[in-house]
């Protein structure tokens, strides 16, 4: 017998078809659905998770879970604040679970009478009487009053938190670090033994509390833990840097309230280092703070101008003069005894400079044509001499005839004995050699003005290190003889560290600015030859304030081992945008964004393309124009 197989019927009923397409059209909705949690958590997860007692290893990753057990009997705002702004990965969570007020009464009351019933027991028996059990009366006593009153409430209170590094000895560093700052506010952490999972479960973004460590706190205390908080520079008074990155916040601040007023901008070129310091002048004078500025490139001409400034043009064409041979009037009694000795003092420098140091080359041989002790000494008796033919003397009543020249100088090393004549020979130069004029004559300034210029741009190289050198003088015996606010700009310092005496004279003057209410801006974009100098090392350690800016890569490990630079700071250095960068004040650091005006930014900037747009508009006599890329301008 033969059995054929059933052949199936086909559905023909469209209900049943359509019920049928209806749970076929679920299922691959469903299908889909499943397909994309999972490569969702494929995408998200790490590639493993490896659990120890001690820790965990996220991927390449190594982490510890900590949690919080022990809290100061009183705790302030802001505890927390120093460990959010930490540059460092730190995933940070809090539990807090709501305690009825009459439970809590019930127990307060509770161990209040025990508290009291072992005082009494311990004085009964003339034990030493106990100062923390007679604290802990105090506070729960308090605590019952506001509870009972409806001031305060109670809570229980759970702080975790889980550090992330690249290594073992990175991960024990910043653990450390973190461990330390919450201990210096009597706040203790323990790491999760032995439950670094659920340490790890309870600090992800999932709100599970698998710990369960807590700590009962008030309403108060609650209060200070407050997470969003981020570091600040805001003063009451001061002047507007910038916006603060970490919170929005404006940086307002005032360099004259640190412990000195000195300040250092370093910035690779184009970074925005001459953008934020022409800046800061400008905000500074609406503060009535005087501004010196040595501009080697003629970029401060058209904001010293714009603000009715005074604009020196020092060059061999150039009609001005300055003798660095002027003695300041000093005021103050002490110093006038020795103003003359001090302007020697400053002269030898000078002239070190002028005989031997600037005939150095690039490579720094500025010691070929060093001067020899013997020199030395026929040139301090030379000096001498000159002055006191003038009629100058340590006398401070001699310090207002006509100061000499180096002209004079020449005259009496010719006719002098020893070395005298080599001297002026390699002396001659300025007196009626190529450079003379320019420095070998009386002084025909007198300046007088809130914003002051010194353009170097047109003079030699060979003789720019020993304009700058002598217009620092002369601003030291400004601001000796007149004791007022003041801020120089020194542009691209390191022309003038290239030279030992420059160097040392510069660095004096930081460290005397203090004394004269003065504040020096050093500015540099060759970061390397500035710190390759002991001096200029010296200048960056004395200033107070910093501005780091954009910075090429290979100034970046020498910025971070000299101000001790995070790691987070040290890869954003390399990579900040222009106009953003750090501006460390003391012990703050923050993130900042250089902001100006429309106006300001039509003063202040040296980008091409606006410059070029700037002149044009002055052409057609067109008044203010459009700037929008203001925040960022190319420097």
């Amino acid at each position: 017998m033969a059995f054929g197989k059933k052949k199936e019927q086909p559905i023909t009923d469209p209900v049943l078809l359509a019920q049928m397409q209806q749970q076929q059209e679920q299922m691959q909705v469903e299908e889909a659905f499943r397909k994309s949690i999972t490569a969702l958590r494929d995408f998200i997860a790490p590639s493993s998770l490896e659990l120890q007692s001690t820790h965990f290893q996220l991927g390449t990753r190594y982490a510890r879970s900590y949690y919080v057990f022990g809290y100061p009997r009183q705790i302030y705002t802001g505890w927390l604040s120093g460990m959010i702004n930490l540059d460092e990965i730190i995933d940070i969570s809090m539990f807090v679970y709501p305690i009825e007020s009459q439970v809590v009464l019930e127990n307060l009351k509770k161990k209040v009478t025990q508290l009291e019933a072992d005082l009494m027991t311990n004085a009964e028996k003339g034990r030493v009487r106990d100062p923390q059990k007679q604290a802990q009366i105090i506070d729960a006593e308090e605590m019952r009053d506001k509870l009972q009153v409806g001031e305060e409430r109670f809570f229980r209170f759970c702080f975790y938190f889980t550090v992330y590094a690249h290594s073992m000895d990175e991960l024990e560093f910043v653990a450390h670090k973190v461990e330390s700052m919450l201990g210096q506010q009597l706040v203790y952490s323990k790491p999760a033994s032995a439950q670094q999972e659920q340490g790890l479960n309870s600090t992800i973004p999932q709100c599970v509390d698998q710990l369960q460590i807590r700590r009962n706190m008030n309403t108060g205390a609650l209060s200070t833990a407050f997470p969003f908080t981020s570091a600040d520079l805001t003063d009451d008074k001061g002047i507007l840097y910038g916006i603060n990155m970490h919170n929005s916040g404006l940086v307002i601040f005032d360099r004259f309230s640190l412990e000195n007023a000195n300040s250092v901008v370093f910035a690779k070129s184009g970074a925005g280092k001459s953008f934020t310091v022409k800046l800061e002048a400008l905000r500074s004078m609406m503060m009535g703070i005087e501004v010196f500025i040595i501009d080697p490139e003629n970029e401060y001409q058209r904001m010293c101008e714009a603000v009715g400034g005074a604009y020196v043009k020092l060059s061999l064409n150039s009609p001005t003069r300055l003798n660095p041979f002027d003695i300041p009037t000093v005021v103050d009694a002490d110093e006038a005894d020795n103003a003359l000795r001090s302007n020697l003092i400053t002269l030898h420098g000078l002239l070190r400079l002028m005989m031997g140091g600037a005939s150095a080359s690039a490579q720094g041989a500025q010691n070929i044509l060093a001067l020899t002790p013997v020199e030395e000494g026929d040139l301090d008796a030379a000096l001498i001499e000159t002055y006191a033919r003038a009629g100058i003397t340590n006398d401070p009543l001699t310090h207002k005839s006509p100061p000499p020249t180096i002209s004079d100088l020449y005259d009496t090393l010719l006719h002098m004995g020893g070395t005298g004549p080599q001297l002026a020979q390699r002396l001659r130069k300025y007196t009626s050699g190529t450079f003379a004029g320019i420095f070998s004559q009386q002084s025909n300034i007198d300046i007088n003005n809130q914003m002051v210029v010194f353009n170097v741009r047109d003079l030699e190289d060979e003789l720019r290190p020993v304009a700058m050198y002598i217009v620092l003088n002369y601003i030291w015996n400004k601001t000796k003889a007149d004791q007022r606010k003041r801020i120089l700009l020194v542009d691209e310092a390191w022309q003038l560290m290239k030279y030992e005496d420059s160097a040392n004279f510069m660095f004096s003057l930081a460290k005397r600015a203090r004394k004269y209410s003065l504040g020096i801006t050093t500015i540099t974009q060759d970061v390397e030859d500035m710190m390759s100098s002991r001096m200029g090392r010296a200048i960056v350690s004395n200033a107070s304030m910093q501005v780091l800016l954009k910075q090429s890569t290979s100034a970046v490990d020498v910025l971070s081992d000299v101000f001790k630079l995070t790691g987070e700071e040290k890869k954003r250095l390399s990579q900040f945008p222009v106009g953003q960068g750090l501006f460390f004040a003391g012990q703050n650091h923050v993130h900042i964004q250089i902001l100006a005006s429309p106006t300001e930014t039509e003063l202040i900037t040296t980008n091409p393309a606006q410059v070029a747009q700037i002149a044009q508009g002055e052409l057609e006599g067109q008044g203010t124009i459009d700037l929008n890329n203001r925040i960022s301008p190319g420097m």
